[in-house]
């Protein structure tokens, strides 16, 4: 890793932040002199993920998105290693399911809302309580261009997302003036997450793209420090898609 920048002062809680998107957020804001506490499930991808972003910079806490302790305990972690909490970016997130609506497993749909959209809540929730409420800052929620329109198979996965954009827009008009609260709605990002929808046929995948390419995790950790920071003092409330333009193609045969 290159020779970090002094420390912003800045402290960020990034959800599901072992690899993927999350690490391609934390890697940014680590970039830019803030420090991070990242969440995830599996304890030695961690482990991996702060020895990568640096021990002084990073620290980690295991757990499923949905617990309630465990959403505590990282906020308490983020409190107690570095006595605040600055931004919280919701990054967890999970679809384990592909089919159609109509063959839905409901008890599957309930694990989809629970890990996408009820943990986000609770994390903004106790980071309001520990820190923001009295100190300000900013959230952002990875939604995904799948909460903005339909896409055949993952359905229920965006009917989450859709629910994520409009809990992003409930909680920005709540926690103003202190807090803003955006969210990020990205199209197919290279990740182990969406590698089921352009595994061996990527060139393919991509050819659809005006840009070009499917994105990559520093595509949205740019996006997510950019929401983070100064230059963004007066937004709130607002998606910004990073999509590498497909949706240019809506309508087109």
């Amino acid at each position: 890793m290159t020779e970090l920048p002094a420390l912003s002062g800045k402290v960020a809680l990034v959800t599901g932040a072992s690899r993927g998107i999350g690490y391609g957020v934390a890697e940014a804001l680590v970039a830019r002199g803030d420090r991070v506490v990242i969440t995830g499930r599996g304890e030695d991808a961690l482990k991996e993920a702060v020895e990568q972003l640096g021990a002084d910079r990073a620290v980690y806490v295991a757990g499923k998105a949905h617990d309630e302790a465990h959403q505590a305990v990282a906020v308490e972690r983020a409190m107690e290693a570095f006595g605040r909490v600055d931004y919280l970016v919701n990054n967890a997130g999970t679809n384990p399911v592909f089919g159609p609506l109509a063959d839905l497993d409901l008890n599957v749909a309930r694990k989809v809302f629970e890990t996408n959209v009820i943990s986000a809540l609770g994390f903004a929730q106790k980071t309001w309580h520990a820190w923001q409420k009295d100190n300000g800052g900013a959230i952002v929620n990875i939604a995904s261009v799948a909460g903005i329109a339909p896409s055949p198979f993952i359905a229920a996965y965006g009917v989450s997302k859709a629910a994520m954009i409009n809990l992003t827009q409930q909680m920005a008009h709540e926690f103003a003036p202190k807090v803003r609260v955006n969210a990020i709605a990205p199209a197919v990002v290279k990740t182990k997450f969406a590698q089921a929808l352009y595994e061996g046929r990527e060139a393919e995948a991509a050819a659809s793209y005006p840009l070009g390419r499917l994105g990559v995790p520093s595509d949205i950790g740019g996006a997510a420090a950019f929401l983070t920071s100064d230059q963004s003092d007066w937004v709130t409330g607002q998606t910004l898609v990073v999509d590498g333009g497909i949706f240019l193609n809506a309508g087109v045969g």
